[in-house]
């Protein structure tokens, strides 16, 4: 996801309604998120869909890593030969 221009990418609230569909598209061409303001402060992020879907995505696998780093930390895992012998006996079998 590109990097937030806080020159282009950060408009107060007031400002979005006033303009949301050219924001929406400016969203929709630079694929950098929104940030919205609301007195001063940020309080919504708008994310292109594609963008949001990626970063979902990047999500679910970095929390796959970590549960499997977990489960070979705590001696749950199996080693690769092990492995590969129980995946051709489902295949085979």
């Amino acid at each position: 996801m590109p990097k937030v221009k806080p020159s282009k990418d950060i408009q107060p609230l007031s400002t979005f309604r006033a303009n949301a569909a050219s924001l929406v598209q400016q969203v929709r061409e630079t694929k950098r998120p929104l940030v919205l303001t609301q007195h001063g402060r940020s309080a919504a992020v708008v994310l292109d869909v594609g963008e949001y879907e990626a970063m979902v995505d990047q999500i679910e696998l970095l929390r796959d890593v970590r549960r499997a780093e977990y489960q070979l930390d705590s001696g749950q895992g199996i080693d690769s030969d092990n492995a590969e012998a129980q995946l051709r006996a489902r295949v085979e079998g």
